[in-house]
């Protein structure tokens, strides 16, 4: 396997903006055993996402990229998430465990099933290899993800950071909303807890005014890297973006389709308004004596 991420810095001048994809990872361990046809593994990535954001690091964004698969282990989820009937009877996870509604799902920290409902493996998980993985890629990854916000913060006072994500079209029997179409957009910010109600409502109105149907906290609020690091108050703003899936490519096959070339030029668009957003609200807070603006 490559490096657990992939970090893009951009060329022009530095927004305080930071992407992340946390899901777009394609390189498979070997030891990966797991049950179901890779196909069917594979509905867990989010294939493409990566590739299709790059066009904001024109605009002075920040972008890091796992390079692992999420099947392997789940970087958008907690440490304490952890399925406990992963695990032979006996052997027992020795750090916290906090059950979920992903966890209920099959679809925690590592995941017991796959797209469909399918077992992910054969056989009983060991302790030691999910610590492995934990160490390998997700606490890598998480680093990544927390030295670019932070060196974003510090070095402008605040901080605008998208979770990038896709989803299949309609969800399936592992998710909240089985045999739903999805909306073509899902922003997340938890309810409003993870950014200002001016971040969320300004992307939404970047996609809506592009022609894509948007949808707020449903059916994706954010998980755990929007939790982590949206911290409103200290000037630190994580929204998650869920794009539908077939709006760029065929969901059996992966391969792009007639849709991608257009959703990428958007993406830059949208990643162009995300970054005046920043400047300008840092402009704002300059005026009025809030945060730092020292570069």
């Amino acid at each position: 396997m490559r490096p657990p991420f992939v970090r893009h810095d951009p060329v022009v001048a530095v927004a305080p903006v930071v992407l992340d994809s946390p899901h777009s990872g394609e390189d498979y361990p070997a030891e990966f055993d797991h049950a179901p046809p890779r196909a069917i593994v594979r509905q867990a990535e989010d294939t493409h996402v990566a590739r299709l954001w790059r066009s904001a690091l024109a605009h002075g964004a920040t972008l890091v990229e796992a390079t692992f698969p999420r099947a392997w282990i789940d970087p958008n989820r907690a440490l304490e998430d952890i399925d406990p009937a992963l695990f032979a009877p006996g052997e027992r996870w020795p750090g916290p465990v906090a059950l979920t509604r992903k966890t209920e799902l099959g679809i925690g920290l590592v995941w017991r099933l796959a797209h469909g409902g399918a077992p992910m493996y054969a056989r009983s998980l060991t302790v030691d290899e999910v610590e492995r993985r934990i160490a390998q890629c997700w606490s890598p990854y998480h680093d990544a993800v927390a030295d670019a916000i932070e060196e974003r913060h510090r070095a402008f006072g605040a901080v605008w950071h998208v979770n990038c994500h896709s989803m299949p079209a309609v969800g399936d029997v592992i998710s909240d909303d089985p045999g739903r179409e999805r909306a073509d957009v899902v922003l997340g910010d938890r309810d409003g807890t993870t950014c200002e109600a001016a971040f969320t409502a300004l992307v939404a109105d970047a996609f809506a005014s592009m022609g894509y149907s948007v949808a707020i906290n449903d059916p994706y609020k954010g998980v755990e890297l929007v939790r982590k690091h949206g911290r409103p108050a200290e000037g630190r703003h994580s929204l998650q973006v869920e794009l539908k899936r077939t709006l760029y490519m065929d969901e059996a096959t992966f391969e792009p389709n007639e849709g991608y070339a257009r959703l990428q030029h958007d993406l830059a668009r949208v990643a162009g308004r995300i970054v005046a957003h920043a400047r300008d609200s840092l402009g704002a807070l300059s005026v009025s004596g809030g945060h730092s603006n020292d570069r």
